[in-house]
């Protein structure tokens, strides 16, 4: 049986042990030394021996087999976020997909889709390891090219944000926060500059790949021109001087570039940026140290991306009440904490809408595994045309969202903060 063979007999999506089927892909997991700028090394977990991990180009439609190789002592997954694709090659043993064991290697077959601006990532727990999960170098993007690609841009440039050297900053281990920040794996200054000529329109490909901070960025003197979120493009475009993203959010913005010069794109919080978390933008022949101005006051609005028309009338509503516990388990879903949270049942091919009623103090930043969902209402503004995988639930606020059930299997929601995830914030929707 040849490869095509045997990739169209597993459908959409399959796994398999050894070399039963030949890889297009390999990500290996393991421990290295990465160098943040000359002399200033962290260890960390990462895939192919760098951070990020390799940027992967998949064609939308076309199945792809990727092997995944453990060369650490505990077992591991890699997540596809955004891909709609069967749950037992997802990426999260909650939804059934076997881990990588220890010193060991497994093979997972599935056909991409949609298109867009997509990552992969470990969705190991963490717990109060701060070396584990999304705290480690276990991240990188993958573009799922789409069948008709119209182009629309000069080139396109990656920007991944992450953050490093983690600790409490609470006597109860509850909240994290970092010394060092990164973009693209460097601190601010360390790696070589984002070089663009005058006149180019420049894709930038943001993905927040941090644990648990929300980021806002900038590049003095241009501006965003927004055209997809969660790597779906968006019914009205916006231009806008800040992209703000929290854990596990992408976003797609061109950048016109007409101010010649050496700038800093980077985050607008002064501590961070000045911690790492930035990326020198260098024009042709500009000469001189890199600036940074600081950006006029900006609301990020999800809504500013959408449109007014009415959605349709859902099939059936799942509430999801979000509240802090005070039994160990910091979190709950409709009060419970995983593992006892109940399942959040969707009605098959039918229009759901889930209803985020926060009734915490915090934000947070809610996934839904496999599929993509549209913002329908938020914080008492109705309305239509943005479609996530990620939201951003502010506090003390509800949120609501529609999808269509037609991906069958078992979805993980959860937080994408890493410790509120690991710590009750997580239910299973079946249908």
């Amino acid at each position: 049986m040849t490869r095509r063979e045997m990739l169209a007999l597993a459908g959409c999506g399959t796994l398999a042990w050894g070399k039963e089927i030949t890889p297009d892909i390999t990500l290996r997991i393991g421990e290295i030394k990465a160098e943040l700028a000359p002399g200033r090394f962290v260890k960390t977990l990462a895939y192919n021996g760098q951070v990020p991990g390799p940027l992967l180009r998949m064609s939308e439609g076309k199945q792809v087999a990727v092997e995944v190789v453990n060369e650490t002592n505990e077992p591991e997954m890699v997540h596809w976020h955004g891909f709609h694709i069967p749950s037992n090659v997802d990426g999260a043993h909650e939804e059934g997909t076997p881990m990588v064991q220890g010193r060991d290697r497994r093979t997972y077959a599935f056909t991409p889709r949609p298109s867009g601006t997509r990552w992969y990532h470990t969705h190991a727990m963490a717990g109060h390891n701060l070396r584990k999960g999304a705290y480690s170098g276990q991240y990188g993007i993958v573009i799922v090219e789409p069948r008709d690609n119209p182009g629309g841009y000069d080139s396109e440039v990656p920007i991944v944000l992450h953050e490093w050297d983690p600790y409490f900053s609470t006597d109860m281990d509850m909240d994290v926060d970092y010394k060092t920040f990164s973009i693209n794996g460097k601190i601010l200054g360390a790696g070589e500059p984002v070089r663009v000529q005058q006149g180019r329109r420049v894709l930038f490909r943001i993905v927040n790949a941090s644990a648990t901070m929300q980021h806002r960025l900038a590049l003095p003197g241009h501006s965003f021109d927004v055209v997809a979120l969660d790597g779906n493009a968006i019914t009205t475009p916006r231009s806008v001087p800040v992209v703000e993203l929290a854990p596990g959010e992408r976003a797609d913005a061109i950048v016109r570039m007409s101010n010649p010069g050496v700038w800093i794109l980077g985050e607008e919080d002064n501590r961070q940026r000045n911690a790492g978390a930035g990326i020198v933008i260098e024009y042709a022949n500009a000469k001189g140290p890199a600036r940074w101005v600081a950006p006029p006051p900006f609301n990020w609005d999800y809504s500013a991306f959408g449109g007014s028309q009415k959605v349709p009338e859902p099939d059936a509503i799942i509430p999801v009440v979000i509240e802090p516990r005070n039994d160990g388990n910091l979190w709950a879903i409709n009060g419970k904490s995983f593992p006892n949270t109940d399942p959040l049942m969707a009605h098959p091919g039918a229009r759901n809408r889930l209803i985020f009623d926060n009734r915490s103090d915090m934000a947070h930043p809610v996934h839904l595994h496999r599929h993509t969902f549209e913002l329908t209402r938020f914080a008492g503004k109705s309305m239509s045309g943005v479609f996530k995988d990620v939201v951003t639930i502010p506090a003390r606020k509800i949120v609501e969202v529609d999808f269509t059930a037609d991906n069958p299997g078992p979805s993980l929601f959860h937080c994408h903060h890493q410790f509120h995830m690991d710590f009750g914030f997580m239910a299973l929707m079946q249908y």
